[in-house]
């Protein structure tokens, strides 16, 4: 494998998953969705899909968790979405198409919860993963706590929307809050 802590990495692979609960011993994955750009945000791929749990595993999700999913929609279109060795399979292939052997760089908002999953239940794409990622929350802890900047997010906790939210979220910070960096 080639050496990560130099390398010049040219996309990002935004990602974000909704899940039954938080623990990755006993929760489980239950929709993805990735979308890939390069650093000025530009989109090359978008990819989205439900992971069908079984009725066992959907049983016990929390009373907070099932009633956020049920809102959604999310609990209905499990019932009948993919598998998830085909999911798994599916977000393999892109990021292989996309990243050409250039270990994929994950961002989102708190993007180690989903790191943690991917690892425990997907390794075929955690061995895909750069060791490094861009976590959306870094920024937000800055800008909130030092420069009482906040950007208004929705809360939709559907995987698409929270990543496009994401990527808005970081062009906030890094383009329009009008924070002074040092060179």
């Amino acid at each position: 494998m080639q050496d990560q802590k130099h390398d010049k990495s040219t996309k990002l692979l935004w990602l974000d998953l909704e899940m039954t609960g938080l623990n990755p011993e006993t929760d489980r994955i239950l929709e993805v969705a990735a979308i890939i750009t390069d650093f000025n945000f530009n989109e090359f791929a978008r990819y989205q899909s439900f992971v069908y749990q079984t009725p066992e595993v959907m049983a016990t999700m929390n009373a907070e968790n099932l009633s956020m999913h049920t809102a959604s929609g999310l609990v209905e279109r499990i019932k009948v979405a993919p598998n998830e060795q085909h999911v798994v399979s599916e977000l393999e292939a892109l990021v292989q198409q996309y990243f050409n052997g250039e270990p994929a760089i994950l961002a989102g908002n708190s993007i180690h919860q989903d790191r943690r999953f991917i690892r425990h239940w997907w390794q075929p794409v955690e061995q895909l993963l750069h060791y490094r990622m861009l976590d959306v929350s870094s920024y937000k802890i800055i800008m909130q706590n030092k420069y009482n900047i906040r950007y208004p997010k929705s809360e939709s906790h559907q995987a698409l929307e929270d990543i496009l939210e994401s990527i808005a979220e970081l062009r906030y910070y890094l383009e329009g809050a009008g924070v002074q960096t040092v060179e």
